[in-house]
């Protein structure tokens, strides 16, 4: 069946060069943007409950923007003035990058890893002494735990957002030709906002080989997968899926 319409499980791009809209230019379809999960933070009642004392540490392993966020609201709600010794550990440019909203960049000890958490461990590695703090959502992948346990160091998980299914009920009559998804929460949004769906003639894509699994594990047909060598990010996936066929 061709494509016409897809859905992606995300807030719409704000950049205007995204390859979403090169992708809708280019194969004449229609995309719409709508996530199906969003973040709430906690507060800081509730993070003192964790029994976290911000002034005990030395270093703060920030692993996306989301938990740059949520570090610096809780430091404001608890009167904490981040002192300008603190040390931050990035897992990527990006949040480095989005890092410069809340501190003057030149003036900050600040170390980047490449992408993946996996990447960030060797330079967390040669700090050991330092006290770490690793501010999260409730869904923290299990290798980040693993890998800092493995450092023998000093560190402290602590939950200051959570992730939270969204209330899509307005897409109750809606149907799209292909539904995207980034993450297992996503899986789990569709199927708690319906639970009587039924895939029938809707192309799935995900991306990542956990939300593969949350798919298959619910019983979800997956069409379209990235990364894969031959598509690296997912608007190349969907591109070829649907030069493929729209061609017929």
């Amino acid at each position: 069946m061709k494509v016409k319409t897809i859905l992606v499980s995300q807030p719409e791009p704000k950049v205007e060069n995204s390859p979403y809209f090169d992708l809708i230019e280019r194969q004449k379809v229609k995309i719409d943007f709508i996530p199906f999960i969003h973040v709430e933070g906690v507060s800081s009642k509730e993070v003192r409950t964790q029994k976290v004392d911000l002034s005990k540490h030395t270093a703060i392993i920030l692993t996306s923007r989301n938990a740059v966020d949520h570090f610096f609201r809780i430091a404001k709600e608890m009167r904490f003035n981040v002192p300008d010794s603190m040390k931050y550990f990035c897992q990527s440019e990006a949040v480095a990058y989005y890092l410069q909203k809340y501190v003057v960049y030149r003036k900050r000890k600040i170390y980047v890893g490449k992408r993946t958490f996996q990447e960030l461990i060797p330079l967390i590695k040669k700090y050991k002494n330092e006290k770490f703090l690793l501010p999260s959502s409730d869904k923290l992948k299990p290798i980040v735990p693993e890998l800092l346990d493995e450092l023998k160091i000093e560190w402290k998980q602590a939950v200051f957002y959570r992730t939270v299914v969204s209330d899509l009920s307005d897409l109750r009559d809606v149907y799209y030709d292909i539904l995207v998804f980034f993450s297992p929460s996503g899986i789990i949004s569709l199927l708690e906002n319906f639970p009587d769906f039924k895939q029938n003639d809707t192309r799935i894509a995900v991306f990542g080989n956990t939300t593969v699994k949350a798919a298959t594990d619910n019983g979800l047909r997956v069409d379209i997968k990235a990364p894969t060598p031959e598509n690296p990010s997912m608007t190349m996936a969907l591109e070829n899926y649907i030069k493929q066929v729209n061609k017929k």
